[in-house]
Formats: structure tokens, C-alpha cells, sequence
């Protein structure tokens, strides 16, 4: 494999580039979420592409706002949410107020809000619909969330393309066996949280789903069988997720696009809160090669 760069361009947020305010979804598992949509006004049909954040993120972590606004002038519509249990609240999107949603958050769940995400995009009801083409939509994640992204682009006939980036390849390689006994045992465990330093709580419910779905959630089958545009985007020093994960990927299907982030970590550079004017360098690399793949012939 080939540690390829992409062309690190600058990026200008032009006055027409709007985010629009919260709008609340209605989860299929009796949660709420909120989510917001970034583009151009300018009454144009764009392609859409749907962001999917990873574990303890959220749509307006670091500088994932800013990124929005860069593939907004790159000419995409950019739809960002929070997962329904992913520990934010609609009155409380910044912090981790709902530890008890977060230990019951499950990668059922995570694909049922996807879903929600993706019919409200292409419903009449979705406020960007003069300048969105729904024909042409997309989805990207990062972390978990480009694991769950994988997924629902398996089974969702109206996701055209994907991207992932610092994804991961299968849900069950972060269960150790110490672990996996110990939350068998005792029914939930705690993950320490090193920027918030909460302990935020694991139930035995999510490693039972997935093992009773395992047939739906199991990501290597998905990216065998996904046939359609697929680019996976690692960073080459992930201290979170393998860069060998990425790898793998590409070899259990040949079709998909590696790009490689030559010394990349697991958020580009990125850090929460973001307080620069600019995307960190790695980050700009990555959200620039996004945008390319994604609107290339449209």
C-alpha cells in the first residue's frame, strides 16, 4: 500500500456558507436527537453527505463545525447529528449530561438514528431541500461512527458513496477477554473519559445485541459486499485505531481507495474545544480529498 497525500489546499468560508440552527429528530427509541445541516445558499441542487460521529463525540466536537463549513465550500450540502444515546441531550448537546442513554446506547441504535438521519434528508421536509440533490447522498464517519456508516451503506440502496476515516473494522477486536467476562458477570463496566474524566458506563445489553445480530453488525462481511464508491482515510499513526484496520479494509475488497495520512493521528489534529480560525493541517488534507471523491462526477 501506497501512503498517498492529498492536495492540502486552503480553505475561504464565504458569507453564503449558513449552518442552519438545531433541528430535533425524533429517535426511534424513545430519544430525541438534534442534528443541522450546512451548505450553500444559493439554490443550486448539491449532493449530500451525512456525518456520523465516533465514540464519546459529538457533532459539534473540535473542529467538526469547521469542517461542515469546508465541505460546504467545497460545494456539498453537510448533514451532522448526534447519536440518540451517545450521553448528549437536546437541551445539552456539549456535554455528556445522560450517562444512563449512554450506557444503553447499542449499534442497533446508532444504525435506527442513520436511518432517521437519511429519511428526513430526502422527505419534503427537509429545510435544505431547494439546494440538496437527496439522489445523490452520502455518508462519512469517523471512528465507531465510520464502522456504523459502513453498515447502513451495505443496506441502504439510496447511500451512493462513503467515506470513513480512522474507521473502525470490527466492533468486537475492542473487547478484551478480561474485559468481555467482566461485564458478563457484573452486567456494565466504566470507561474512564481522559478529556471529561467521567466514567462512562458499558452494559452487557450492547455486547448481547451484538452478538445476536451479528449477522447484520459483523463490518468485515459489509465491506466485502459493498459495490460502490467506497474511500477509507487512516491516519497513519492512529493512536486509537490501527492504521493496519484501514488495511485491512482495502484488502478484503480491492475496489475501495486507501488514502494513507502520512504520520496522521486519530483526529487529524483536532481537540475539543477548537479555537483556531483554521482546520489543523492533517485535517484540511483529509476533508479536502472528502470533497473531492464525493463530488467527482456529479
Amino acid at each position: 500500500v501506497n501512503i498517498a497525500r492529498a492536495n492540502a489546499n486552503s480553505f475561504y468560508i464565504s458569507s453564503m456558507i449558513i449552518q442552519s440552527p438545531n433541528v430535533v429528530l425524533q429517535g426511534l427509541h424513545g430519544r430525541p436527537f438534534i442534528a443541522d445541516i450546512t451548505y450553500r445558499l444559493d439554490g443550486h441542487k448539491k449532493p449530500v453527505v451525512i456525518f456520523s460521529h465516533g465514540y464519546v463525540g459529538f457533532k459539534d466536537w473540535g473542529p467538526f463545525n469547521a469542517m461542515a463549513h469546508a465541505l460546504a465550500e467545497m460545494g456539498l450540502v453537510v448533514v451532522k447529528f448526534n447519536f440518540s444515546h451517545n450521553g448528549t441531550t437536546v437541551d445539552d448537546p456539549y456535554n455528556f449530561a445522560d450517562l444512563e442513554a449512554f450506557g444503553n446506547d447499542n449499534f442497533l441504535i446508532e444504525l435506527d438514528d442513520l436511518k432517521v438521519v437519511i429519511d428526513w434528508v430526502c422527505s419534503d421536509d427537509f429545510p435544505a431541500i431547494d439546494d440538496t440533490d437527496a439522489l445523490q447522498l452520502s455518508l462519512l464517519g469517523h471512528s465507531r461512527g465510520g464502522g456504523i456508516t459502513i453498515l447502513k451503506a451495505r443496506e441502504d440502496v439510496r447511500v451512493k458513496k462513503l467515506v470513513t476515516w480512522n474507521s473502525v473494522n470490527e466492533f468486537g477486536k475492542f473487547w478484551t477477554a478480561e474485559r468481555f467476562e467482566q461485564i458478563k458477570r457484573d452486567g456494565i463496566i466504566y470507561i474512564p473519559n481522559s478529556r471529561t474524566k467521567q466514567h462512562m458506563p458499558i452494559k452487557w445489553q450492547m455486547y448481547e445485541s451484538y452478538f445476536a445480530h451479528k449477522d447484520r453488525l459483523y463490518i468485515p462481511d459489509a465491506v466485502r459486499e459493498i459495490d460502490k464508491p467506497f474511500l477509507i482515510i487512516h491516519g497513519s499513526k492512529d493512536e486509537t485505531v490501527p492504521v493496519a484496520y484501514a488495511e485491512e479494509m482495502h484488502g478484503w475488497n480491492p475496489k475501495t481507495k486507501l488514502l494513507l495520512i502520512e504520520n496522521g493521528g486519530h483526529t487529524f489534529g483536532g481537540k475539543h474545544p477548537w479555537t483556531e480560525d483554521e482546520l489543523p493541517a492533517d485535517l484540511k488534507e483529509v476533508v479536502h480529498a472528502t470533497g473531492r471523491f464525493l463530488l467527482k462526477n456529479h
